[in-house]
């Protein structure tokens, strides 16, 4: 697990848990950053860092440019020729400095400033256990229509996604790709709706089909599990329901198993192509691009990353397919003019850096066309945690809060959904927030099935229930200090952005 700041990792996870068995053009060309960690290799023979070299996409352009990757030293790991962007492995310390030099190349960099491994940090916070009485309990006495622990998915009933179930659960002809750690696709809850033609496992860049590679590796690695249940579980008698239980659900993991759970460039770039190229609708991206929290545009390094990204996911959304993204855990406010970035880069030793968050971005959610998505609890305000920022934020959605409690049985604040191994868990983060807006931008689709992804968004933000900036000062945690602020009106704040989704209203 990893710092509070990833969307992923502030997922406060449950230690023990119920097992039921029976192009740039839109961006600046400069950022006010501090200096950042210099790359890891200090000589020719040195560890191997991976770069993203990009160029025009045009066949001849790559060719050229492939033969001056290997004239500096550099390895092609696969080249996406359809977006002009190169993965290479390099020892060379002067690797990035000499090929950003060569004919046809427009922008290249180091994805990770340490070798192919890393430590991850620990989660902060703790989560309460949906213990086994209570889930026999929930189990015995659950209504009629409702799966056995749905008295506790809170979130649910907050936007009529129980009530949406029973008009449109949503369309087999959509898929909703997970992007994330790996799904468990054996889950009883979600082997019904999960589509492995459409699953890979793309870590270091290149996509894995074999048969179960979109796995997690263990069950540690549970986030994108918890995540397609959230999305797509069955409505089949068996634990919970997702938002949008009739879609189906695909897994892309990203996340490399030896370098703490981080989600480098490289992997992502794969992701987003994969997607596209395999006729999935909507992707869910509940994570930021490692190492970087910020990537900010006068750094050589970070600057490629964005492009390489920016490109994958352009494309996938020029193919038909709406990417949405966690705003983040930071409570940072993202269209202030400074932030303080503190943990990055998250795979060697961190900088403290002061950014300003219009020219330093945080990728993929800040990417032009990505559905940005913030982070409520149980009383429809923002999560304590959930980063924000007027014209930013495009939607809020339930991601929880564990100081906001339902009057549910467990009265847990988080969102109650499926582990690996068959488990149940309750996490909170924007990381749970996003599968929700995806779930239900799955049931536009389902509605509206020629929709672009220009057009979903804007179905998603029309259909959402705006409450408009708190009237009180925001504190979020209750320890009598104002923590945010709301800027904008009833139409769109930099709290909900347009509002928080609503399933029902979608469906009707």
């Amino acid at each position: 697990m990893a710092h509070l700041r990833s969307r992923r990792r502030l997922a406060l996870a449950v230690p023990v848990v119920l097992s039921l068995t029976a192009s740039l053009g839109f961006l600046p060309g400069a950022a006010t950053a501090a200096p950042l960690a210099a790359t890891a290799a200090t000589s020719a023979d040195g560890p191997v860092l991976p770069y993203v070299v990009n160029t025009k996409a045009d066949h001849r352009t790559v060719a050229s440019v492939k033969k001056a990757i290997a004239k500096a030293g550099g390895t092609v790991v696969i080249a996406y020729e359809k977006i002009g962007v190169i993965v290479v492995h390099s020892a060379n310390p002067a690797f990035g400095e000499q090929i950003r030099k060569a004919r046809g190349v427009q922008s290249a960099g180091a994805t990770r400033t340490a070798p192919l491994t890393a430590a991850g940090t620990t989660d902060e916070g703790a989560a309460q256990m949906l213990s086994a009485a209570d889930a026999a309990e929930l189990s015995q006495s659950a209504a009629a229509g409702a799966e056995p622990l749905e008295a506790d998915q809170w979130d649910l009933r907050a936007i009529g996604a129980d009530k949406a179930a029973k008009i449109n659960p949503g369309s087999r002809n959509v898929t909703v790709a997970v992007i994330d750690t790996g799904v468990d696709d054996t889950h009883p809850d979600l082997a019904p709706n999960f589509s492995a033609s459409q699953s890979a496992n793309c870590v270091g860049g290149k996509p894995d089909t074999t048969y179960g590679a979109w796995r997690p590796v263990d069950a540690d690695h549970y986030h994108g599990t918890h995540v397609a249940g959230e999305i797509a579980a069955a409505r089949n008698d068996i634990g919970v329901a997702g938002v949008a239980p009739g879609v189906k659900v695909a897994g892309i993991t990203v996340a490399e198993p030896d370098a703490g759970q981080l989600f480098f460039p490289e992997s992502v770039v794969c992701a987003f192509v994969f997607a596209a190229d395999h006729g999935v609708e909507i992707t869910n991206n509940s994570y930021y691009v490692d190492p970087w929290l910020y990537n900010c545009m006068d750094d050589p390094d970070q600057r490629a990353i964005v492009d390489a990204v920016n490109r994958a996911q352009l494309y996938a959304q020029k193919k038909g397919t709406l990417n949405v993204a966690a705003a983040g855990n930071s409570n940072d406010d993202l269209d202030s003019d400074a932030l303080v970035d503190e943990s990055s880069p998250d795979d060697s030793t961190p900088v403290p850096r002061t950014i300003d968050p219009h020219e330093c971005f945080d990728i993929p959610t800040q990417l032009p066309g990505v559905v940005t998505v913030s982070s409520t609890g149980v009383n429809s305000t923002k999560s304590y945690f959930s980063s924000y920022g007027y014209g930013v934020v495009d939607v809020a959605a339930p991601g929880g809060d564990r100081y906001q409690i339902p009057d549910t049985p467990s009265q847990n604040g988080r969102i109650l959904s499926t582990m690996p191994n068959n488990q149940y868990a309750f996490l909170q983060g924007t990381s749970m927030a996003s599968p929700h807006a995806a779930a239900v931008a799955a049931l536009l689709k389902s509605k509206y099935p020629k929709a672009t992804p220009a057009q979903l968004q804007a179905l998603l933000k029309a259909q959402a229930d705006n409450p408009g900036c708190p009237t009180d000062p925001y504190d979020g945690n209750g320890d009598g200090v104002v923590d945010a602020t709301c800027v904008g009106g009833k139409r769109l704040n930099g709290f909900y952005g347009a509002g928080i989704i609503n399933a029902l209203r979608a469906v009707k």
